[in-house]
């Protein structure tokens, strides 16, 4: 009788737990939801976690109460049913849909983002392939009360309607087509962490503008006008290319960290006689005892382009969004002398005020040096005074020997008081030419009031101190 009342209580736990008569018990089934639901959080996506519904009816529908939602590589059209069955308040939305055989309308995006919204996400992770889209989409951004982070990787314009807010929204990050910031900042007021990865700008300008952002990291492909007040940013991080002269506008009082970089596309007439502006770059220091710094990259180009002198210096100024005190020249000479251009940009006053330590590294390129009558050799540069108070070491990486170059290192000498210390390494047909080794000798016997030394090329260091 016992046996047949304990074979009853078998059968029929059995059939609660959806086994088959005879089946071995199955004990995980058994665990309290909570249990189940954290093995569910373990497996790769909530696609994974729903297939475990053939294990048992137990297990049917559990994955729609998982806190974290990630739906990795999903066909599109199934998204917003499985979203329409889980339950809101989720921690962690995360949707990756891939490239579709056939491209989709904004509204189908629209109806995704409102489905995701229901669910009222902390962290919203949305990213489509850039491939889903036609020409010049619009997709409207709903609203996120309760998310503290998102992410949107999507090849579309983003436009944010009347009313909308991220009143929690702390860290965006996105990567699409936008123009219109002041709608979608002025609409997050709790906002500390803006990322622009590759967005595309189509009016060419960027404009940032927040009270409460604290990180501002920018990627752009094409962008002439930057403008940026942020009174409370405190790391700031900018890249971009332009094709044309730039304007730039940056307010951020409060910053301590900037990395700052523009490209200049091929072709722009940023230019000073033959030479022709290619890069800029301000980095504040990174670690103790680094300096903050400006590179410049420049090459000679084959003809004077007769432009305006000055907007060389002045596009230059344009990039100086924080104070530093070592200026790092990359020159790409093609043989050409460098002396007037180094001394056109240690003319401006940011530059000679500021200024404590100078790099020069050349570029040859060629074997052959300039004619005699090169417009690269202005007579002028030589006798020029600028008063560069604050430098104290000078460093010449590529030194060929040159007249020019020799003329350049006497120039700084004489308008340099407090200098201490400078450093020549060699190119490798210098350092095989002995009369370009005596010259140096002889050089820096006559200011031996300097610390110098010259690398030669195999590795070998000659030091002349007092």
């Amino acid at each position: 009788m016992e046996l047949r009342s304990g074979s009853r209580l078998r059968s029929s736990r059995h059939q609660q737990l959806g086994l088959p008569r005879g089946a071995a018990p199955d004990r995980i089934s058994a665990l309290p939801d909570d249990l189940l639901l954290l093995v569910l959080a373990r497996l790769p996506c909530a696609a994974a976690a729903a297939r475990t519904g053939v294990l048992s009816r137990r297990w049917r529908g559990l994955w729609a109460h998982l806190r974290q939602i990630v739906l990795h590589d999903t066909e599109l059209g199934s998204i917003e049913p499985a979203l329409g069955r889980v339950c809101p308040a989720v921690s962690l939305l995360k949707i990756h849909v891939p490239e579709p055989p056939e491209q989709v309308d904004a509204d189908s995006v629209n109806s995704l983002l409102r489905a995701a919204a229901r669910l009222e996400p902390e962290e919203l992770f949305f990213h489509l392939s850039p491939y889903l889209f036609g020409p010049f989409p619009v997709v409207d951004l709903p609203c996120f009360r309760r998310a503290t982070s998102i992410a949107l990787h999507m090849f579309s314009a983003i436009r944010v309607p009347a009313g909308v807010e991220f009143p929690a929204l702390e860290t965006l990050c996105l990567s699409c087509c936008n123009d219109a910031f002041d709608s979608l900042l002025s609409s997050c007021p709790r906002l500390r962490t803006l990322k622009l990865d590759g967005i595309v700008l189509n009016e060419t300008s960027l404009r940032v503008h927040s009270p409460s952002l604290l990180e501002l990291v920018v990627d752009l492909r094409f962008t002439h006008s930057v403008s940026i007040v942020a009174p409370a940013l405190k790391q700031l991080t900018v890249s971009f290319t332009t094709s044309k002269l730039c304007i730039i506008s940056v307010s951020a009082p409060m910053v301590e960290k900037v990395s700052w970089n523009c490209c200049y596309y091929y072709g722009v007439h940023v230019v000073f006689g033959l030479w022709y502006l290619e890069q800029v770059t301000l980095q504040t220091a990174e670690r103790q005892g680094q300096l903050p710094s400006l590179h410049i990259r420049a090459s000679a180009g084959s003809t004077v382009v007769h432009d305006d002198a000055d907007n060389f210096a002045h596009e230059v100024e344009k990039h100086m969004v924080a104070t530093f005190s070592v200026l790092d020249l990359r020159l790409t000479t093609y043989g050409h002398a460098f002396g007037a251009l180094v001394f056109h940009l240690l003319g401006m006053d940011r530059i000679r005020t500021a200024m404590r330590r100078l790099k020069v590294v050349l570029q040859r390129l060629v074997e052959e040096g300039c004619e005699s009558d090169c417009p690269c050799e202005p007579t002028h540069w030589r006798s020029q005074t600028v008063s560069l108070t604050a430098l104290e070491e000078v460093e010449i990486n590529g030194f060929e020997g040159e007249d020019h170059e020799f003329d350049f290192l006497k120039l700084i000498v004489r308008c340099a008081p407090m200098l201490k210390r400078m450093i020549l390494k060699l190119s490798w047909e210098s350092s095989e030419s002995n009369d370009v080794c005596t010259k140096i000798s002889k050089f820096f016997r006559t200011f031996s009031s300097l610390d110098c030394c010259a690398h030669h090329s195999s590795g070998e260091v000659y030091v002349w101190h007092e």
